[in-house]
């Protein structure tokens, strides 16, 4: 019976926790973002996320602005790992492709001026927003079958195949509410919450496992693995935030407080044993600070500048992810706008964007890479209280590679005895489209 129970154990770490947790805030809240990420001095509509403060600058009426994103997103993490050539025609290294579409991402804003006052709204996916899919399982699910011609060696065992899929959401809807006030001509102040509602789940199987014994036929082997569980959670962010303004120059400052927050399971089918039914689990939501800066050059030409940093490593994760992470991810934004004339107008920017993540924190179900993003679009005066926005943007991120070497039975790659390497790659591209429109 020794074998048989060996095996089984190997099984029962096959089927790791899919995109558990992760850095997942959002800062894209709506197409000004797109065609211009530094926008976090900004005294537009979109300031009812970037700026609640520089709302006061708006003129006096109801504002409404809404967007609709595109977000489209690859994952790929490319494995080296000797035990997979028993199933990859020799070859030790294998390719786990991810893919995460989501061709709606609404966001909806909306403010009221009168006077010194400003009532602020605004409703978006704050979080999250999309769902990543492995046709083929991930790299630490088919490291502990891929041992199968290892342990049974004695038995004459070559090969091994095993049908692995892992589908993964996570979305955190976010309603947001401001109260801004000018203190004086050049100095404004707000107060706000958010509310998020978390929804998550995760779907994935292990199955038709598969091995020769004596180097023959292949043979099913019983055991099976499938998962099936939504989680489910809400948290609130306290905001505060200041505008500092005067003559062409616009001076920023935000800060959003950690949300602390936990997910609950509803599970369905959990033969991993890992998602237990009413168990929760910590995903909270960093602390977050944003410094910005405009300047208007002259009538038709403005540049910005922005700072962003996340308290990642202060947020509780699951695991206690967050003691792997230093300090958290640091954001630098530089942007420009040109008016073209009463009817058009061009703007364009970038984001560098540096993770404080180790390896220890890194692995192929949620990893955070190095970055640059380049946004560029325009908007049309429709009428002179319509506007319409467009923009693209995409992200270029730097591959991170991972080498575990063991030092023990178990502490090797994927809780295997062997050596292994991991190389995590992605990409992303935005399409942006929205309405901005004064009453």
């Amino acid at each position: 019976m020794k074998k048989p129970l060996l095996f089984i154990a190997f099984i029962s770490l096959a089927a790791s926790s899919a995109f558990a947790g992760g850095l997942l805030t959002n800062t894209n809240q709506s197409v000004h973002f797109l065609r211009n990420p530094a926008r976090d001095a900004s005294t537009e509509i979109d300031a009812v996320y970037t700026n609640p403060a520089g709302l006061t600058f708006l003129t006096d009426g109801l504002h409404l602005s809404f967007t609709n994103q595109s977000v489209y997103q690859t994952r790929t993490i490319t494995s080296t790992f000797a035990p997979f050539a028993a199933y990859n025609d020799g070859n030790t290294t294998k390719t786990f492709n991810g893919e995460a579409a989501a061709p709606i991402v609404p966001s909806f804003q909306l403010a009221y001026k009168k006077d010194n006052y400003v009532i602020s709204a605004t409703a978006a996916i704050t979080g999250g927003g999309g769902k990543a899919v492995f046709n083929h399982g991930l790299p630490s699910s088919e490291a502990s079958i891929s041992m199968l011609p290892t342990l049974y060696a004695g038995l004459g065992v070559t090969k091994y195949s095993v049908n692995s899929y892992m589908e993964g959401r996570q979305y955190i809807f976010g309603l947001q509410m401001n109260g801004s006030y000018k203190f004086c001509d050049s100095f404004s102040g707000a107060l706000g919450f958010r509310l998020n509602v978390v929804n998550n789940g995760y779907i994935g199987h292990l199955n038709d496992i598969k091995f020769n014994p004596g180097g023959g036929d292949m043979t099913t082997a019983s055991p099976n693995k499938n998962l099936d569980c939504t989680q489910t959670g809400w948290g609130v962010t306290p905001i505060v935030s200041l505008n500092y303004h005067l003559s062409g120059l616009n001076l920023s400052a935000k800060y959003e407080f950690r949300s602390a927050l936990n997910v609950q399971n509803n599970t369905k089918v959990d033969d991993t044993g890992l998602y237990a039914d009413g168990v929760n689990t910590p995903q909270d939501i960093p602390a977050y600070l944003a410094l910005g800066a405009e300047y208007k050059i002259c009538e038709k030409l403005k540049v910005s500048g922005g700072y962003h940093h996340f308290f990642d490593s202060d947020a509780k994760m699951a695991k206690d992810k967050q003691k792997y992470i230093n300090g958290g991810i640091n954001e630098f934004l530089l942007g420009t706008e040109v008016k073209l004339n009463d009817m058009f107008l061009l703007s364009a920017g970038g984001q560098i964007t540096r993770t404080g993540v180790t390896d220890a924190y890194q692995s192929d179900m949620s990893y955070s890479l190095n970055s640059y993003s380049i946004g560029f679009g325009g908007a049309m005066n429709i009428t002179p209280d319509l506007r319409l926005n467009v923009a693209y943007f995409f992200t270029n991120y730097s591959d991170w590679t991972k080498t575990t070497t063991p030092t023990t039975a178990t502490n090797g790659y994927n809780g295997t005895p062997f050596a292994g390497t991991d190389v995590y790659a992605r990409t992303n591209k935005v399409f942006g489209i929205g309405l901005d429109y004064k009453f």
